[in-house]
């Protein structure tokens, strides 16, 4: 009997090593060999794999024919938009996300739905089909027709496929194939599992829906070619104890990467929230100071999000910053703007700063807000809840110019705003909306805020002997 051979693979990169190491040679991460069984060398030598039998000869673009598919509807709009208009046929989806936020609960609902009208395989790796079936009761859906597989050999998966259209695999880290002696969810099962999805999919124009682990720090797990395989990745985020949920498109072949859904999570289950003013937005928004309200593009949607600041005098010797939603560097800067141009010193002051809902604002249209809610909680003056702002900043103080601006007045005006401040640059686009909303167009951060607190009294505080450099417009 053959001794068994154990080899160390990088769950990063998949590179091996005969020995544990504390630190992967190829890419250098820490922690990350784990020990796998190696496969037994053959005894004898492997034969060559057959070329193609047709040969593919380079064809003008003009002569390619252009394939027309028609989107099938996941029965979940929000899941649709984010998805780019809806499903594919025959692309592979990956949906990503914490332990129990509710990847298997939203697959569920839509396999559910398309088993109406198409054939439907869910493939549940990790749970019997009497707990989906539960799962399914308790989402109202005892009665479809979706066909249930408890499986984890990808052979075994891949044969129980008859005539189906769509595919639920529930979870990729659960599934193996018999090619490799390595155990389930390792890199190269991981690694060769997906790419026998893709064959299959491509090949027969198969659908599939596939359910992604994330490691501790947030990512997919397993090797980064997970990713570059599938035609779109979906992150699920939010917190477990949050009735709302985000659910985040970062790659999608067929749509844009800036659609982001908002889901609710009840007892019956997930359902989609086409009125956002209940989550990013306060109903307590222009009673308190440092609160300001920015209407966000992503995608294709508007939303208007609030943004609220604290700040609070440091016991530190380096004051913190500490944002939520808003990447950390574009804060610093903006602070030092703040500081140089309009003589606001955050030099002795903590600063805090929350983008309502838990959502991600990454545009620079935002850093006019910002700069508007940091100067309400200096100055200690709220902004009229009917006020909105939006604009880029740069490090002159200059309010450069944004895209979308029309589409953002006009969310404005239908969600009930009277205000609006943005950048003079953007006024010709948005001078049609004169009629319906207050316009306010400034050209340097300094003056909107002098805009806005016309008649604030001058509430910074400076140490003697300090001097800190005004921006008068």
């Amino acid at each position: 009997m053959a001794k068994t051979r154990s080899v160390y693979v990088c769950s990063e990169c998949g590179a091996q090593s005969q020995q544990w190491l504390g630190r992967c040679p190829a890419c250098g991460k820490f922690g990350t060999l784990a020990e796998e069984i190696a496969e037994a060398p053959a005894p004898q030598k492997a034969a060559k794999r057959e070329r193609s039998s047709s040969l593919n000869r380079p064809v003008p673009l003009s002569q390619v024919h252009e394939e027309h598919f028609r989107r099938l509807s996941s029965g979940i709009a929000e899941l649709d938009v984010v998805l780019g208009g809806g499903i594919v046929p025959g692309s592979l989806v990956l949906v990503g996300g914490d332990p129990g936020i509710g990847k298997s609960t939203l697959l569920t609902e839509v396999a559910a739905h398309l088993a109406k009208t198409q054939k439907v395989l869910y493939v549940s790796a990790e749970e019997s089909c009497a707990q989906v079936k539960l799962r399914c009761a308790r989402l109202g859906l005892g009665g479809s027709s979706l066909l249930l597989l408890n499986e984890t050999c990808l052979e075994d998966i891949e044969e129980a496929i008859t005539d189906e259209t769509v595919v639920v695999i529930d979870s990729i880290q659960a599934v193996y194939t018999s090619a490799l002696s390595s155990a389930a969810g390792s890199v190269g099962q991981v690694r060769e599992c997906a790419g026998k999805l893709q064959r299959i999919a491509k090949g027969r124009g198969i659908t599939f829906f596939i359910v992604g682990h994330v490691t501790k720090e947030g990512a997919l797990a397993g090797p980064k070619v997970l990713e570059h395989i599938m035609d779109t990745v979906l992150y699920f985020e939010g917190e477990k104890e949050d009735n709302y949920k985000i659910l985040r498109s970062y790659k999608n072949r067929f749509g844009s990467v800036q659609e982001v859904g908002v889901f609710e999570m009840t007892g019956e289950g997930l359902y989609g929230v086409s009125d956002y003013s209940g989550i990013f937005l306060s109903e307590s928004r222009g009673e308190a100071a440092g609160c300001c309200v920015t209407p966000a593009e992503t995608g294709n949607r508007c939303m208007m999000v609030e943004l609220q600041t604290l700040l609070a005098k440091t016991a530190y010797g380096m004051p913190r910053r500490m944002p939520l939603g808003i990447d950390y560097n574009k804060l610093v800067v903006l602070i030092a703007v703040l500081e140089k141009r309009c003589g606001m010193p955050f030099y002795n002051r903590d600063v805090y700063l929350n983008a309502m809902g838990g959502i991600r604002l990454n545009e620079p249209a935002v850093d006019l807000a910002v700069c508007a809610a940091l100067a309400s909680a200096f100055r200690g003056q709220p902004i009229d809840r009917d006020t909105a702002v939006f604009g880029e900043v740069g490090l002159t103080g200059e309010a450069r110019g944004v895209t979308f601006a029309e589409k953002r007045v006009n969310e404005c005006v239908k969600m009930g705003f009277k205000r609006v401040v943005f950048p003079a640059k953007n006024f010709k686009s948005v001078k049609k909306f004169e009629d319906k909303i207050e316009l306010v167009p400034v050209r340097y951060a300094g003056e909107a805020i002098k805009k806005l607190f016309p008649a604030a009294r001058q509430a910074e505080q400076t140490e003697e002997g300090d001097s800190h450099e005004r921006y008068e417009p």
